[in-house]
């Protein structure tokens, strides 16, 4: 049974690290989630667990992290499903041959230097139990990923959204995470299928089945259900909300029944959800802030007490630090910088894209948490990796003032920013 003092004591000091952290970063002009996510480190064995042991092992015993760790998922489930919500497949049309070059290379560039890192990376910080195939896929995935919440945060406080830049962004950011989440569905399919008696052409049978029933089948229904009763009464019922979450819960159960994960689950059910943006505006009012504001700070909380940074000790250790910012930073912002620019947008743009492409806040999190708990990567690697997305989202503020002036890039008018990208609910929140 769990201590339930202890466990909202656990609550309430996160909630409170998180707020006070946010809000400090905020003054420096950097997103909310950023100042949380490092309120997560140091609620962990890397600055409490070091300066006060005692009051740490008393705060997050050992046998409470599992009730932690619930709670937190239920957030990451449903922000998964706000995430999908948010993605517009149409947006990559908008500036057609620049966003579809740009989302590629963003993609394709860290993906292969990454396999390049991991042939030096494999035999230091891995072992036998874990495939060479599988930790380079994984690392690939790792650092192709940009955080959409993030970005988005950042151009609507730059007012970028409707500018070209914005358009852009948010359209490769968008490509970036399905295509980085389809990636890391088939490591964990085949590191899972290798640990199951089922044949992994049953699993991905069923996944395939699975897509094309959510596609074709439940997107259809989704529409009748909720935009419709949506556009008829201007809300939905409590009945219908409670519907909502219900599918959103059973996604997700059927994806880590078919051995992928259930954060794949909720993502594709946002993502099949309709895009109509009055809608879109009504679903994340009801959802987002007890998410953004409760149980994602848990998350990150959680993501802290499994990273130690005393475990990256010894000029070697942090060389391998240092090599994979270096290595995620050129792929990312470097490859996407020279595919805008040879797209036809102006260097300073293009410079501008490959910062904000490097974003890669919470998702990175998510992505690191995934593979630490299928062990493909070790919690030596996973320190360094969740320092990579800390330094990687941090930089990405400053560096953007001085390469593109606000004034510069500032979109035409607050009214042409679209709800489908950034409502005008997640300005009100760190995490978007």
């Amino acid at each position: 049974m769990p201590n339930l003092f202890i466990l909202v004591l656990q609550v309430a000091v996160v909630l409170t690290a998180c707020r006070l952290t946010g809000a400090l970063f905020r003054k420096f002009q950097q997103p909310r989630v950023v100042g949380e996510m490092f309120a997560g480190i140091m609620l962990g064995p890397s600055l409490l667990g070091w300066v006060a042991p005692h009051f740490s092992a008393y705060l997050f015993p050992a046998s409470s992290l599992g009730f932690l760790n619930a709670l937190s998922q239920i957030g990451v489930i449903v922000f998964m499903f706000l995430v999908g919500l948010k993605i517009d497949p149409s947006e990559l049309k908008k500036e057609g041959h620049a966003a579809v070059l740009a989302s590629h290379v963003s993609i394709t560039a860290p993906f292969v230097l990454a396999a390049f890192l991991a042939l030096y990376l494999y035999p230091r910080l891995s072992d036998d139990s874990v495939t060479f195939s599988n930790f380079a896929l994984f690392m690939g995935a790792a650092m192709s990923i940009t955080a959409f919440p993030v970005l988005a945060r950042i151009l609507a406080e730059r007012r970028m959204l409707s500018s070209r830049l914005g358009t852009v962004a948010i359209a490769c950011a968008a490509v970036d995470d399905v295509t980085g989440w389809c990636i890391l569905a088939y490591i964990v399919v085949l590191i899972r299928a290798a640990q199951s008696a089922t044949s992994i052409w049953v699993t991905l049978g069923g996944i395939v089945v699975f897509a094309l029933v959510m596609i074709f089948g439940v997107q259809r229904m989704l529409h009748g259900v909720f935009l419709n009763a949506y556009q008829k009464w201007g809300h939905l019922s409590e009945n219908r909300m409670a519907f909502m979450l219900l599918l959103v819960l059973v996604s997700a159960l059927c994806t880590e029944r078919l051995g992928i994960h259930l954060l794949f689950g909720a993502f594709l059910m946002g993502a099949i959800m309709p895009k109509e943006e009055r809608f879109v505006r009504y679903v994340l009012d009801r959802f987002e802030t007890i998410t953004v504001t409760l149980l994602l700070p848990l998350f990150f909380a959680f993501t802290g007490l499994r990273t130690n940074i005393g475990l990256v000790k010894g000029p070697e250790m942090w060389m391998y630090c240092g090599l994979i910012i270096l290595v995620a930073t050129a792929g990312k912002l470097g490859g996407s910088t020279i595919a805008a620019w040879m797209s036809g947008m102006p260097f300073r743009e293009s410079a501008g894209l490959g910062i904000l492409m490097n974003t890669r806040g919470l998702m990175e999190l998510v992505i690191l948490n995934i593979g630490l708990d299928i062990k493909i990567i070790s919690p030596a690697l996973f320190s360094m990796m969740v320092i990579m997305a800390l330094v990687t989202t941090f930089m990405t503020t400053p560096i953007l003032n001085l390469i593109c002036p606000k004034e510069m890039l500032e979109g035409a008018t607050k009214s042409t920013e679209r709800v489908a990208v950034a409502p005008p609910s997640l300005q009100e929140t760190g995490v978007a």
